[in-house]
């Protein structure tokens, strides 16, 4: 199938399979003389791999890690899982940032209680102006 014809079949664009391709990440399965590259269904398999693996959060640079593992045959599923391991880890750390965030975002609002105020005594603007929150 041409480049289109993958696109609406995976649901995602040309230009995202495009990418995928600079990338490494996926190959046509053919070249035509006009050069119109085809592609099979493992192409579909492997775009549906990577949308899947980028939806939980796995950076490009991880994908590849992970198709190299899927695709070699000598590769033992606690490769991946260590690999997976690691990822929820560093979602958790980001979760506990973000919550750290929303904690001085809120602080930041419940000092703001005049909301007509000039922004010369806009308490968020002061607190934003120091050095520390």
């Amino acid at each position: 199938m041409l480049i289109g014809e993958l696109a609406k079949k995976i649901n995602v664009s040309i230009d995202t399979i495009r990418y995928y391709e600079r990338k490494g990440l996926i190959k046509p399965a053919s070249i035509r003389k006009s050069g119109y590259r085809e592609f099979d269904q493992n192409s579909v398999k492997t775009i549906h791999f990577i949308v899947r693996a980028k939806d939980l959060g796995f950076s490009l640079k991880e994908i590849r890690e992970l198709l190299k593992l899927k695709n070699n045959p000598d590769t033992k599923c606690g490769e991946i899982k260590a690999l997976t391991e690691k990822k929820l880890t560093d979602v958790a750390s980001k979760i506990e940032t973000l919550k750290i965030i929303k904690k001085d975002l809120t602080e930041l609002l419940s000092e703001c209680t005049d909301a007509a105020a000039s922004v010369d005594f806009c308490p968020i603007v002061d607190a934003l102006n120091r050095k520390e929150i």
